[in-house]
C-alpha cells in the first residue's frame, strides 16, 4: 500500500552546517528582546497595571461583542469582555482610571448608564471590584515564579532522563524562546496579560516536547552508530524526526491561526504569542538544543577514546 511521506526517506540535510548562523541570528535577536524589554517594556493588561472588574449576567441572546463595541465608545481606556462559566455570564475589566476611589465609582456607574441604555435595565450585577496596583505587582511576581519554577523542573527531569549535557541545552533552548516571546511583545506592544504568562508556559512545554523527542533519538543514535562522530549523529537524529517535527508544528500551526481568526479580540494576543511560540520552538529544538550539545561535549559514545572526544571540539 502506497502513502504519502511528508519528509521522503533518506533525507539526509546537514543542519549542523548552518549551526553558527543560527547561534549569531539567535544572539542578535535575544540582544534585540532584552534592549527592547530594558527601554521600550511590556504593555501590560489591566490585570498587572490594575482596573476595574465588573461580573453581569446578561439577558439570553446577548452578544458580548455589541457589548464590547457599546463599552468602547465610552472613552475610559482598555475595556476587554469575555465569558466568565456561562454564555450569559460576562466579565468586564475596565483600565484604571486617572484619580482616587471616586474616579473609579464614577467609571462604574457610567458603565452601568451605557448598558442599561443599550441592553435594558434587567442586568444583574453580581460584583463589582477595583484591582490595585499592588496586585497587579503580585501578580508578575507570581507569573516570573511560575515561569522560572518551570524552567528548573524541566532541567531536573532532563538532567535525571538524559545527561547534563542535554539538560543544559533543553533550558538554553527553553530559554532562547521565552526570551524571544517577550522580546516579540516588547517590540510589538501587544497587551501582557495572565493570558500571555500561561502561552508562555505553554511554549515552555511545547519546546521542551520538541527537544525532547530530538534528543531521545540522539541517544538512540549514540548507541547504534558508535563510530559516527556526534555531528553526524546530530544531524541523523535531526532527519529521523524530522517529519515528526513537521507535522506536529505545521498542525499545531493550523488550530492556532484559525483560533486566532476566529477566536475574537479577547484571545488574539494569546494566539499571537502560541503561534509565535509554536515557531521559536521548532526553530530553537533544531538549531540550539541540538548544537549546543557539541559545544558542551557530549561524548559521542561511551567507546569513544578521550582524544576522539578532543576531536570533536575541533568540528565544532
Amino acid at each position: 500500500m502506497r502513502y504519502f511521506r511528508f519528509v521522503p526517506d533518506q533525507t539526509n540535510i546537514q543542519f549542523m552546517r548552518g549551526r553558527h548562523v543560527a547561534f549569531f541570528i539567535s544572539l542578535i535577536l535575544i540582544i534585540g528582546s532584552v534592549v527592547a524589554f530594558a527601554v521600550k517594556g511590556l504593555n501590560y493588561g489591566i490585570d498587572f497595571r490594575g482596573g476595574i472588574l465588573i461580573e453581569v449576567k446578561t439577558p439570553l441572546g446577548t452578544s458580548v461583542a455589541e457589548m464590547r463595541d457599546s463599552l468602547g465608545t465610552l472613552g475610559l481606556g482598555e475595556v476587554s469582555l469575555q465569558e466568565f462559566g456561562a454564555p450569559d455570564d460576562i466579565l468586564i475589566r475596565i483600565e484604571r482610571q486617572e484619580g482616587g476611589e471616586e474616579a473609579q465609582l464614577e467609571a462604574v456607574s457610567v458603565v452601568k448608564e451605557q448598558l442599561s441604555e443599550n441592553f435594558g435595565s434587567n442586568l444583574d450585577y453580581r460584583r463589582t471590584e477595583f484591582v490595585g496596583p499592588k496586585v497587579g505587582a503580585e501578580l508578575i511576581s507570581a507569573g516570573i515564579k511560575a515561569v522560572v519554577s518551570a524552567l528548573l523542573a524541566m532541567m531536573v527531569y532532563i538532567w535525571f532522563r538524559f545527561e547534563w549535557q542535554f539538560s543544559l541545552g533543553a533550558v538554553a533552548a527553553l530559554l532562547h524562546d521565552v526570551t524571544l516571546t517577550i522580546g516579540m511583545f516588547a517590540i510589538s506592544g501587544l497587551e501582557f496579560n495572565l493570558a500571555t504568562v500561561a502561552a508562555i508556559l505553554l511554549i515552555v512545554g511545547y519546546s521542551l516536547n520538541d527537544t525532547v523527542v530530538v534528543y531521545d533519538r540522539v541517544r538512540e543514535n549514540l548507541r547504534k552508530y558508535k563510530k559516527l562522530v556526534l555531528v553526524d549523529v546530530l544531524n541523523r537524529s535531526i532527519n529521523d524526526t524530522l517529519t515528526r517535527t513537521l507535522m506536529t508544528s505545521i498542525t499545531t500551526m493550523l488550530a492556532l491561526l484559525a483560533l486566532y481568526t476566529l477566536g475574537g479580540a479577547v484571545i488574539a494576543d494569546f494566539s499571537i504569542a502560541l503561534i509565535w511560540g509554536v515557531l521559536v520552538g521548532t526553530y530553537s529544538s533544531i538549531f540550539i538544543a541540538a548544537p549546543l550539545l557539541i559545544k558542551l561535549r557530549l561524548r559521542s559514545s561511551p567507546e569513544t577514546p578521550k582524544e576522539d572526544v578532543d576531536k570533536l571540539g575541533d568540528l565544532s
